[in-house]
């Protein structure tokens, strides 16, 4: 049974069964208020709590938010795009969701925490106070009525009426207080019914309409969460195919490393170690330093840098060559070493020791060195340069040439002038150009360039390609495998190199539009090709050194009016790649003829020998990418495809 109530009429009686009735309404009141004392201390602990989850959730959103991923090479796919910007969207997703739980706090305390120690304060202290009043009144009634009936019978009658009045007085006095202090304790335990509950209702409501935030922003977020999804896999297969490429690359380069050494038309680079003469008694002492020759200006620069110094890059120093010659072992006993003749230094000759046989050669030839080893001619643009399409130009000469090749008033650019135009820029250019508003067109435009056949082999492959992706749902294969699959088999690159391994994205990316825009690309003629008329002819690079067999040569420059689909490299292996290759390779070939616009010297009983202007009969493309065959003077033979144009 709850409290009992408290009827006025028992305020004249004040039985004990009256008082113990107070006592239960009294004990009431004194649990609700040291409930509600713990129940604030505990809802600033939570406060202060959430508070302290919120400042660690900023500071995790911030810490998303400032770091950015960093990739291979100098573009990114648009999913690796899309992934580098997810933890900017996540940063901004929590700090959405901490203004949310913020603003719940604040209105946390103005609807639970204020209301709570309002009541607590002025109802529960009021009656408190009552309380206090109420027994005073009691002490004070009850020690006049016993002092009163303690009077002797025997006071005159006048004192006695006096002190009867007195007791009178304050026995109505302490009733009224009786009155009053029963209607406030029971208004009060009414009144706790709503004044404790409400506010807790609005607590929960506060609570409720944050949750309800966070999950409006989780449904905002699922589109996103999703498209991401499909960027990561994208990623993850990618990665995958990349992997094994990579791997099968490393265990090349390791069975053969000297085969795999990177060289460049314009400079060459490796350690070497320098003597550096010193006054006697201290004779000489070699030192360990890294060396960039630029052929064309004959500077040697020398860094020094030790291994094990912490890996500190000392300061550089340049040289100019006049001449190399071989140190014979006659004149000083070590192996492998170079005399350089420095201009710059009249008299003076720096001696260098390379750091094999291999090595030596290799410096050597790249010097100019008096030993029998023949050069390769330079060129200023070459389908070998090291970092093609990865090394960025200047960005002030980039947009020059792109403005340059896109204006229609302008005159043909001429590319031939290293002066003018280095290959960095170009190929940035180049890049800049197909960006991702034009890429459709662009491909739209070189599939056009095909031979009708050719285009008409690649067409029907894609719209069987598109039907297999449209039942991707049963045959999981979507346009993103099929791209994955399809993209090193179609485009094959131009060297092995890692750089080269993480560029396969790309081709996956350009078949991934001839899937999804067959038919748009392959049915009708683009009404205009920007890249026709934009983008000039780039002069040929040079032959590769006569050391080198025609399977370690880089594969054939992109030339639009002689493109046909090449065939499978003969070190392909075997399964998807070859049966493409037949697929592709069915088209008839229609022999024409060639003009050559750049002399060239055989380097094999295989390969002619002409001049420029000379005209080639029975021209077919060759089985060896980047290589035709024809007929010249009676002779028939392989030609470099990119000295030659089609008539």
């Amino acid at each position: 049974m709850g409290l009992h109530p408290l009827e006025f009429s028992e305020c004249y009686l004040d039985s004990p069964g009256f008082r113990e009735k107070i006592k239960a309404h009294e004990a009431e009141l004194d649990k609700t208020n040291r409930f509600i004392k713990e129940l604030y201390k505990d809802g600033k602990n939570l406060i202060n709590a959430t508070k302290q989850l919120g400042m660690a959730q900023r500071k995790f959103a911030q810490c998303l938010g400032e770091f950015q991923f960093e990739y291979i090479g100098d573009a990114k796919t648009d999913d690796e795009r899309c992934i580098d910007e997810s933890l900017q969207e996540f940063s901004s997703f929590l700090k959405n969701l901490e203004d949310q739980r913020e603003l719940m706090m604040r209105n946390i305390t103005e609807t639970l925490m204020k209301p709570l120690e309002k009541f607590r304060k002025e109802q529960l202290g009021i009656a408190r106070a009552e309380r206090k009043k109420y027994e005073k009144e009691t002490e004070k009634y009850y020690s006049s009525l016993e002092k009163l009936l303690n009077m002797s019978a025997k006071k005159k009658e006048p004192q006695l009426q006096e002190a009867d009045i007195q007791v009178e007085t304050m026995r109505q006095h302490f009733q009224e207080e009786s009155l009053d202090y029963v209607c406030k304790l029971q208004e009060i335990q009414e009144r706790k019914k709503f004044e404790c509950v409400e506010p807790m209702l609005a607590f929960f409501q506060t609570v409720f309409t944050f949750y309800h935030q966070g999950f409006e922003l989780a449904k905002d977020f699922d589109h996103y969460k999703r498209a991401l999804q499909i960027n990561i896999q994208n990623t993850r297969s990618r990665f995958e195919g990349t992997r094994s490429e990579v791997y099968e690359l490393m265990k090349r380069i390791r069975e053969a490393p000297q085969d795999y050494r990177q060289t460049s038309p314009i400079s060459s680079e490796g350690y070497l170690y320098v003597q550096e003469k010193r006054p006697p008694p201290f004779g000489s002492s070699w030192v360990k330093r890294y060396c960039t020759f630029v052929k064309e200006q004959k500077i040697l620069h020398m860094v020094t840098f030790d291994h094990r110094s912490g890996g500190k890059i000392g300061e550089t120093e340049s040289v100019t060559l006049k001449s190399c010659v071989r140190k014979t072992t006659d004149t000083l006993d070590r192996r492998f070493c170079l005399d350089l003749d420095i201009t710059d230094r009249p008299g003076t000759v720096l001696t260098v020791q390379a750091l094999s046989e291999d090595d030596h050669k290799f410096w050597m030839q790249a010097m100019g060195g008096k030993e029998p080893v023949s050069q390769p001619s330079i060129s200023c643009h070459r389908i070998s340069d090291q970092g093609l399409y990865r090394v960025v130009g200047v960005s002030s000469k980039v947009q020059k040439l792109l403005s340059l090749m896109i204006d229609e008033k302008s005159t043909e650019v001429d590319l031939s002038t290293c002066e003018d135009w280095d290959i960095k820029t170009i190929t940035s250019a180049l890049k800049l150009y197909l960006s991702p508003e034009s890429r459709i067109q662009a491909i739209h435009c070189l599939v056009h360039k095909l031979p009708e056949r050719n285009r008409q082999v690649l067409g029907l492959l894609m719209k069987h390609l598109a039907n297999v992706a449209a039942h991707s749902k049963q045959n999981l294969m979507t346009v993103a495998n099929l791209g994955v699959v399809f993209g090193p088999t179609l485009m094959r690159p131009q060297e092995e190199t890692v750089a080269a391994i993480m560029d396969l994205k790309f081709q996956n990316i350009v078949v991934e539009i001839l899937i999804e825009q067959h038919q748009k690309i392959f049915a009708d003629a683009p009404e205009s090709c920007p890249l026709s008329s934009a983008v000039p002819v780039l002069s040929a690079p040079t032959r590769q050194s006569k050391k080198l067999s025609r399977q370690n040569r880089p594969l054939a420059v992109y030339n639009p009016q002689s493109l046909d689909i090449q065939t499978v490299n003969e070190q392909a292996g075997p399964g998807p790649r070859l049966n493409c290759a037949v697929i592709l390779s069915k088209a008839p070939v229609t022999s024409r003829k060639a003009k050559a616009v750049y002399p060239c010297e055989a380097e094999h009983d295989s390969e002619l020998s002409f001049q420029v202007g000379a005209i080639f009969n029975a021209v077919t493309p060759s089985r060896e990418p980047g290589w035709l065959e024809g007929e010249l003077e009676g002779k028939r033979g392989l030609i470099p495809e990119n000295y030659v144009e089609m008539l």
